[in-house]
């Protein structure tokens, strides 16, 4: 018997060299990936910074304004570029980096481009988190991956945005991530002044929390030029204005200069918000220009919030406006402090109402009358409802808060107390952001007793002060808080009639319904936001520009708002 072979079925045939093939096409895969540098498995380590091509628009200084000092410290990094020979013969070295301090929304990136720009170099531009990814040593391959591109594009210039994300102080935390962070900051070290030279790489990096970076980063050799961006004056101010505006059609009544004393403490991009907002709302309205009213309704905006209509009853209206009636009668009678530029009772924001004061001009230092006066401005709110009503309400949570705060500061830092020049209580504090981050106390029991009496001392002198000038003007309280139930918004123009003894005509027929129209229901907490001045002894962050603070140059905002 002769057994019959079985004919082979060609399916097993590719079955059996299906695997292989697979295999063999995923290596070649992988091969491909590597040698083309995609940024896939094998591109982690590559550096993710962009360089800006030849035919983008570029920035110029001309591009940057309010920021002079900066610019001029730059410009010598530009003509060193442009003409390296004439500094190398009096054996001048190109500085290795720029630092650029200072709070948000300065233009830190903007100069940074405009440096490229005006140099003619490339530029490779790269967020300090983009150095740090889940893999370990990823952050230190693409700082090296960074600088070998900056050394064949050399001469060049290197911008790391958001410095503080990977320049920390070594040590500062535990765990296997700070390790890969530290890791990352290392080879950044090993890179700006290593053993092998990077001639011709400039690094420039910004910043808005030098206080938490690695000291070896700050050392010259690095960080040659420390760079403070700081918020424009008045004249820089007007000078953004004209370039953010030069776009955008102007009516003939619009004064840049005078608005540019109407936003002290605004930032460059503060600036550009007012100017985008004032368009929009000319547009909304189809106006055929941009007016003067606009950018002051942009800038109103801006800094106290959209107006809310609400459902008030005639009492609370009455209490809301001698609250504001008391603070800017003793914002006008106290001469060391801001005067009023215009109150309203309209609600902004979470405002139930507002006094809004500016200064004659920028401020940078104040004295301890001052600091006296503005506590007296935040007390006259409550103070006018007790000798109106008899009682007070919960509104003045904020005002109470503020005013503590400054006596506080009064005593423990400024030495503006009995006690004398002395610091009391170490302090942790973020430098461009404004923020108090711990606070330690260094003092015995003792001592603090004597700061609760200094701060209760300054607080009640302040309330007997607000007291006795509002009972010397109670006239001018009652026919402004009339005036305010009538008009809702007085600006300075009206203010300066009502301290002048006059009195406003009505707007509405007498009887007529004065209440809002519903929307929702209104808070009871009081808050105060001063707008600091720009250029002031100690920077604030954007959210202290509208939030708190008051040692500094402030033009205050005194609101009514709540939390339901």
């Amino acid at each position: 018997i002769t057994a019959k072979p079985q004919a082979t079925h060609w399916l097993s045939h590719v079955l059996t060299w299906l695997p292989w093939l697979i295999f063999i096409a995923f290596w070649m895969f992988l091969f491909r990936q590597m040698q083309s540098g995609q940024k896939g498995v094998f591109s982690f380590g590559k550096s993710r910074a962009k360089m800006l091509a030849g035919d983008r628009p570029k920035v110029m200084f001309s591009d940057v304004a309010g920021v002079e000092e900066a610019k001029r410290d730059l410009q010598e990094i530009v003509e060193f570029l442009k003409e390296p020979e004439k500094f190398r013969r009096f054996g001048a070295r190109l500085p290795k980096g720029a630092l650029l301090l200072g709070p948000p929304g300065t233009g830190k990136t903007l100069l940074a481009r405009a440096v490229a720009g005006e140099a003619g170099v490339p530029f490779f531009s790269m967020s300090g988190s983009d150095f740090v990814e889940m893999f370990v040593g990823v952050g230190a391959s693409r700082v090296r991956d960074l600088f070998e591109q900056g050394k064949k594009n050399a001469p060049c210039i290197i911008f790391i945005d958001e410095l503080d994300a990977v320049g920390r102080h070594r040590g500062a935390g535990l765990g296997g991530g700070h390790d890969e962070r530290e890791q990352t900051l290392n080879q950044l070290l090993v890179e700006m002044d290593g053993f092998d030279g990077n001639d011709g790489v400039i690094l420039i990096a910004a910043t808005n929390r030098p206080d938490v970076l690695d000291p070896a980063l700050l050392r010259p050799g690095r960080f040659d030029r420390h760079i403070t961006v700081d918020r424009p004056d008045v004249k820089g101010r007007e000078q953004i204005l004209k370039i953010k505006t030069g776009n955008k059609p102007l009516s003939e009544t619009v004064d840049l200069s005078t608005l540019a004393k109407l936003t002290p403490g605004m930032s460059g991009a503060d600036l550009e918000n007012v100017v985008n907002e004032a368009a929009l709302l000319a547009a909304r309205e189809n106006h055929t220009t941009i007016t003067m009213e606009d950018l002051e309704r942009a800038k109103n905006k801006i800094v106290m919030g959209s107006e809310r209509k609400l459902v008030l009853s005639e009492e609370e209206r009455k209490t809301i406006a001698y609250h504001e009636a008391g603070h800017t009668i003793i914002f006008e009678m106290i001469p060391e402090i801001y005067k009023p530029h215009s109150v309203t009772i309209v609600s902004r924001g979470r405002a139930l109402g507002v006094t809004y004061s500016l200064p004659s001009e920028d401020q940078y230092l104040h004295s301890s009358t001052w600091c006296l006066g503005h506590i007296t401005s935040l007390l006259g709110g409550q103070t006018a409802e007790r000798m109106t009503f008899g009682d007070i309400t919960n509104g003045a949570s904020d005002d109470i808060n503020r005013a503590t705060d400054l006596a506080r500061r009064m005593v423990c830092d400024w030495g503006m107390s009995p006690l004398g020049p002395m610091a009391l209580g170490k302090k942790d504090e973020e430098i461009f952001l404004g923020r108090e981050i711990a606070q330690h106390r260094d003092y015995s029991d003792q001592t603090a007793v004597k700061i609760d009496e200094a701060i209760r001392g300054i607080i009640e002198q302040c309330r007997q002060r607000a007291e006795t000038i509002l009972h010397e003007n109670k006239d001018l309280l009652d026919r402004m808080a009339e005036a305010l139930l009538e008009h809702e918004t007085l600006n300075r123009e009206q203010l300066g009639r009502l301290f002048g003894g006059e009195t406003l005509e009505p707007v509405r027929p007498v009887g007529e319904d004065t209440l809002e129209e519903p929307a929702e229901q209104p808070s009871l907490e009081i808050e105060t936001a001063p707008v600091a001045a720009a250029g002031t002894a100690e920077s604030l962050s954007s959210e202290e520009v509208r939030a708190i603070s008051t040692e500094t140059g402030t033009a205050d905002q005194t609101s009514r708002s709540s939390d339901r």
